[in-house]
């Protein structure tokens, strides 16, 4: 069975499973459902824990099978911990975690609890994982979005007893603070800790509430950006936010290279989809022949209308001239620098994204691009 981070605890609290799967790329939320099986699981005893890195195609799947079943008249009860980094156990390691779900339904004195990546559709189809789900609980640990990442941090202000002011000023702190620490959860959950030490509840009014001032000068920018969420902020017309993203990956060291083939991609399926369109096709019956799925998929429904043949042509023609200045080439009236065409061609992107449909444009506030 499968539940949301979010409905951990309630489960916990109706009684421990024998069997749990985390998957998910957010490393700070997975932890933390971790620990909160842990402490239970504690409680009822499991007071031995052993734990298991699958590390290559050659890993010895022996060993963790004779864990699971070395249990002694006289041992405690036990947590066993697989750790897969590739999400990819082999065929030896699928036939035994296959044998750990089966086991898992008769040994109350085990529990066993596997942690993946985030997997693809493939993977989630498997014998393996569908023996996992089925004879335990599978968590799917998902990262936060940036939409919902000033209401995650206000939670979280919430339990250590603070919060923003309210009104238009708290909104403004709370999106100052998302933007320091996006796309680094772990950190931004270090940064709201510290706020604790500096601002604890108790002083001043005892009242926890925090001022722009106080978070704006004791939040690092501590913000990781990757190019697949630049991608989507350029889909979604997000101008200020892609100037920042773009002035992160640059300071990270990010390969010019790669920032350009994310974006020229995103163009050359822009236009193979209105071709398809042009063609008599349904939007949907487009998109999934071009392999365009979830988030994506929604910025190109709404994206696809807006966007002529003309300005897909220019903007395949903008895509092709900076493919040569990131390879150090020269193009008249463009950049010299491969950063600085970048900027012009993904805000040429993200100018047409962010557009109303023709002819009575309407352009949005710098807040409400953040």
């Amino acid at each position: 069975m499968q539940i949301s981070p979010s409905q951990l605890a309630n489960h916990l609290q109706r009684g421990l499973k024998s069997l749990y799967t985390l998957h998910g790329d957010e490393p700070l939320l997975q932890q933390e459902a971790l620990d909160a099986i842990r402490v239970v699981a504690r409680a009822q005893g499991y007071s031995e824990r052993v734990s298991h890195t699958v590390s290559g195609a050659h890993f010895d799947w022996s060993e963790v099978l004779a864990a699971s079943g070395s249990l002694s008249l006289f041992s405690d009860k036990q947590i066993v911990e697989i750790r897969i980094p590739s999400g990819k156990p082999g065929k030896d390691g699928s036939v035994a975690l296959q044998q750990l779900a089966e086991g898992a339904k008769d040994n109350q004195d085990l529990l066993t609890i596997v942690m993946l990546p985030r997997l693809d559709k493939m993977t989630k189809s498997s014998a393996w994982f569908a023996a996992l789900e089925n004879a335990g609980i599978s968590v799917q640990v998902d990262p936060i979005d940036r939409s919902a990442l000033p209401a995650w941090i206000a939670q979280r202000l919430s339990n250590q007893g603070q919060r923003v002011a309210p009104g238009e000023e708290g909104q403004r702190t709370l999106q100052f603070f998302a933007d320091r620490v996006e796309g680094n959860l772990l950190a931004a959950h270090q940064e709201i800790q510290k706020l604790a030490l500096l601002f604890p509840a108790t002083a001043g009014d005892g009242s926890g509430v925090l001022s722009f001032e106080q978070v704006e000068s004791a939040v690092l920018n501590v913000a990781r950006y990757d190019v697949f969420k630049l991608s989507e902020a350029v889909l979604a017309g997000q101008a200020l936010r892609v100037q920042r993203m773009l002035d992160g990956l640059q300071a990270e060291g990010e390969a010019e290279v790669l920032v350009h083939y994310t974006l020229s991609e995103d163009i050359r399926a822009l236009k193979r989809v209105k071709d398809a369109m042009a063609q008599g096709k349904p939007l949907p019956m487009a998109l999934r022949e071009q392999r365009i799925w979830g988030n994506k998929e929604r910025l190109f429904e709404r994206v696809l209308p807006k966007l002529s043949e003309t300005q897909l042509a220019e903007l395949l023609q903008s895509a092709h001239l900076v493919d040569g200045l990131v390879k150090g080439l020269k193009q008249p009236d463009w950049p010299l620098s491969g950063w600085q065409a970048l900027h012009r061609l993904a805000q040429q992107l993200c100018s047409l994204c962010g557009s109303a449909p023709k002819p009575a444009p309407v352009y949005r506030s710098a807040s409400a691009r953040t």
